[in-house]
């Protein structure tokens, strides 16, 4: 496993909401520094495809980006799919969490949390 932390270009983005809310989040649950927020998808969804945002130790195969004071872990294969996507938290009476804005999704569910490509 590589220590290297890619500097240079991080595949997805946070809004300045987002990362106010992960920071917090990190703070309420305590999380330690051997954790980082793991960005990705996994198969299944309504549309086929759902988006993976948790706090996770780093895996085989995971780069490793720090994206606006978090550190952030992603598969390389998963880069492919999230490509200058843009996290977003919404605190509205109507709806409440994160959001994901993919411009490599063909289709998206209702819900907002699964994509097709």
């Amino acid at each position: 496993m590589s220590n290297t932390v890619e500097t240079a270009f991080a595949p997805v983005v946070f809004t300045a909401g987002a990362v106010k809310e992960l920071l917090k989040l990190r703070d309420q649950q305590e999380i330690s520094e051997d954790f980082g927020l793991r960005v990705g998808v996994d198969g299944g969804g309504c549309s086929g495809m759902s988006y993976v945002l948790g706090f996770d130790q780093k895996k085989d195969g995971d780069q490793e980006f720090m994206i606006d004071e978090i550190r952030v872990f992603m598969n390389k294969a998963h880069q492919m799919y999230l490509l200058g996507m843009q996290v977003d938290w919404h605190d509205g009476l109507n709806s409440r969490g994160f959001t994901f804005s993919n411009p490599n999704a063909a289709s998206t569910c209702g819900c907002g949390t699964s994509f097709a490509v």
